[in-house]
């Protein structure tokens, strides 16, 4: 299904994690403190706020054995974020070569709530939901070629699942992970999406995979 646009006008209350639920995947990372699965090594299963309380300096590779996670630059779940799906991350370049930036190691992770047989979003033109919309099922590697006329995003509305929106078409730049399950789904402003946030600027797209 294209990317279809509605114009401006009231819409719909937002409705959170109104798709059918799946079996939930228990989460699981592997990590290790030097690049190619070399060094100190520890399995997770949930969030992990410091990496450096954990007594590791850094992570510099990993292995997602199950569920979609999000990890972020620095402590605390700050800085630029990563999705981190399953398989094997053997250095810094696996998880940011695409990024606007290179980022050779990562402060704290936590796993990301996909578990819905649908997602579905409607991200918007201006901030608080105003504007022209859109209502997305599917991944957009590239939101102009399927007819949104801007270049930026102004709010998105999450009913279900997790998304990761991308500054660059396919996929690539600075990386925005929306679920439905944190912020009650709803995005009103770019601040909202992460600390790192400085434009409004989203030009793919696409669905998060366990």
């Amino acid at each position: 299904m294209g990317c279809t646009t509605h114009p401006p006008g009231p819409g719909p209350a937002a409705l959170c994690c109104q798709s059918p639920l799946t079996p939930p995947v228990l989460p699981q990372m592997v990590v290790w403190d030097e690049e190619q699965f070399q060094g100190r090594r520890q399995e997770f299963t949930a969030d992990c706020y410091d990496i450096e309380a954990c007594g590791f300096p850094a992570i510099r590779s990993f292995k997602v054995e199950s569920g979609a996670w999000a990890g972020y630059e620095h402590a605390a779940f700050q800085g630029q974020q990563f999705v981190l799906e399953r398989g094997e991350y053997p250095h810094w370049e696996a998880w940011s070569g695409s990024n606007a930036y290179h980022v050779e190691r990562m402060g704290s992770f936590r796993p990301i709530a996909c578990s819905h047989r649908d997602s579905k979003m409607t991200i918007y033109e201006s901030e608080n939901f105003l504007g022209w919309k859109g209502e997305l099922s599917d991944d957009y590697p590239s939101l102009p070629a399927m007819g949104w006329s801007s270049s930026t995003v102004g709010s998105f509305r999450v009913h279900s699942g997790a998304w990761v929106c991308c500054q660059f078409p396919g996929y690539r730049g600075s990386q925005y992970i929306v679920e439905c399950d944190r912020h009650t789904g709803e995005y009103k402003r770019c601040l909202e999406w992460g600390s790192h946030a400085q434009t409004s600027q989203v030009q793919s797209i696409r669905r998060v995979q366990q």
